[in-house]
C-alpha cells in the first residue's frame, strides 16, 4: 500500500515551460540512460549501502524508485519516500505499487522537507545532493530532521581527484547541467557536509558505463558531529 499525499508545491518548485518540458523528458528517459550504469556497478552499490539502512527511513530526491529493491524488508511501512518532480514521482509511485514495499511518498524539495524535527533515523540520497539548487540548505535541513544518533547513508556524484578530469568537470559544468535536470558534476559533497556539522566516513567509487565526467563517486555515511 502507498499514500501520496497532496502537499502545496513550494517555491523550490518554480521552473520555466520549457525546462519543465524538459524534465518531463528526462523522467522518460532517466531508467533507460542509467541502465548500462545499473547493470555495469550502480545496482550493487545501492545494494551495499542500503543494506545499513534502518529505523525509520526518508529517501531524498528518490527519483524513479531505482533505490526501492535494495531496501532491508523491516524498514517496510517506516519509509518516506520524497520526490519534487511530478514526472519522477508518477513513475516512483508505479515502482513502488508493483514491489509490494510499503512506503509513503510525498512533494517535497531537499530544501524545505514536511517533516518533524529529530523524526527520522536515516536520510538516503543516492545522485541528490548534486542536483539540489542549495546543498548546504539540504544539509541543514537533513540535520534538523534527523534523530539523535542518526545516520545519512549517500552515493554522490562529486569533484574528481584527477585534476585533469577535474578541469574537464569545471569545463562541461554548465553543459551537463543543462543536459543532466540541474545535474552539477564536480561538487566537493564532503567538504559541504564537514561544513554543516557532519562527520563524513566514505570512500571513492566509479560510477562504471556512464560519462567520464560523473564516473567519480562518494560513497559511505555520515552523522552529526
Amino acid at each position: 500500500m502507498t499514500e501520496t499525499p497532496s502537499i502545496e508545491p513550494c517555491a523550490e518548485h518554480a521552473t520555466s515551460r520549457s525546462s519543465a518540458a524538459w524534465l518531463q523528458l528526462m523522467a522518460r528517459i532517466y531508467d533507460p540512460f542509467l541502465w548500462w550504469g545499473e547493470r555495469a556497478g550502480m545496482r550493487l552499490l545501492r545494494s551495499k549501502l542500503l543494506h545499513d539502512a534502518s529505523g525509520s527511513v526518508l529517501e531524498i530526491g528518490a527519483g524513479t524508485g531505482l533505490n526501492i529493491p535494495h531496501y532491508p524488508d523491516d524498514v517496510g511501512g517506516r519509509l518516506v519516500l520524497s520526490e519534487p518532480e511530478p514526472g519522477m514521482r508518477r513513475r516512483l509511485v508505479r515502482r513502488l505499487e508493483h514491489s509490494g514495499c510499503v512506503a509513503r511518498v510525498i512533494d517535497a524539495p531537499a530544501e524545505r522537507l514536511p517533516l518533524a524535527d529529530a523524526s527520522v533515523d536515516t536520510v538516503v540520497t543516492t545522485l541528490v545532493l548534486c542536483t539540489v539548487d542549495d546543498p548546504e540548505r539540504a544539509l541543514r535541513e537533513i540535520a534538523r530532521v534527523l534523530r539523535p544518533g542518526g545516520q545519512v547513508l549517500f552515493i554522490e556524484h562529486v569533484r574528481s581527484n584527477s585534476q585533469r578530469l577535474a578541469a574537464w568537470q569545471d569545463r562541461l559544468r554548465e553543459p551537463w547541467r543543462r543536459f543532466a535536470g540541474g545535474c552539477v558534476c564536480n561538487r566537493s559533497t564532503a567538504d559541504l557536509m564537514g561544513a554543516c556539522g557532519f562527520t563524513v566516513v566514505a570512500y571513492n567509487v566509479a560510477w562504471r558505463g556512464m560519462p567520464p565526467i560523473v564516473r567519480p563517486l562518494l560513497m559511505g555515511r555520515a552523522t552529526l558531529t
